[in-house]
């Protein structure tokens, strides 16, 4: 049975602070995002993709980039949160990037679909896209740099518990193993 040591524990830490912070995130937008509005009128719902963008600009580069600003960060710390409560530090980028995004797509396209049934609430595609690139762009721009630092400081914990060595720092797997045999090669017969 191995030891689960203060590395472990702080993995356990930050999965369940995403989690709590993940539903947080998650209710409070719902909440925003579901809560019926009182309107004498409604602009028909947005099927065409980037046609509220263009409306958007249109109205002026400071109303512009407050409502697509909004967009980017109303689901954009999904991007940090998704890969937190998954916890793992040696994953693939493209990987994680590409899970968290989709999930982040799923999530914008669930709160769209529930929209219909809201009344005041109007359906856009652009929301989707928005939302989803902010999930990217919060992925690409914190994850990456967090988990160079985690196993930064996890191998210098490593090598602090397992002392001075000769050469390199071991994994956990490598330690007390030895070199692998190698099997020289043997003519077949004729």
């Amino acid at each position: 049975m191995q030891r689960q040591g203060s590395g472990g524990n702080a993995a356990v830490v930050v999965r369940v602070t995403g989690f709590v912070l993940l539903v947080a995130h998650l209710l409070l937008v719902a909440w925003g995002g579901l809560l019926p509005r009182d309107v004498a009128w409604v602009t028909a719902p947005n099927t065409v993709p980037l046609a509220g963008l263009r409306a958007d600009l249109a109205l002026g580069p400071g109303e512009a980039a407050r409502l697509i600003a909004e967009g980017l960060l109303l689901l954009a710390p999904l991007g940090v949160l998704l890969p937190m409560c998954e916890g793992r530090l040696d994953v693939s980028r493209w990987g994680s990037l590409a899970r968290t995004t989709a999930a982040g797509a799923l999530v914008s396209l669930a709160l769209e679909l529930l929209q219909t049934a809201v009344p005041g609430q109007v359906v856009d595609v652009d929301s989707v896209f928005l939302n989803t690139l902010g999930v990217a762009l919060a992925h690409l721009l914190v994850v990456p740099a967090a988990r160079a630092r985690l196993r930064r400081r996890r191998s210098e914990r490593q090598g602090r518990e397992q002392g001075p060595r000769q050469g390199r720092f071991l994994s956990g797997n490598e330690a007390g193993q030895g070199r692998t045999p190698r099997i020289s090669r043997v003519p077949i017969a004729r």
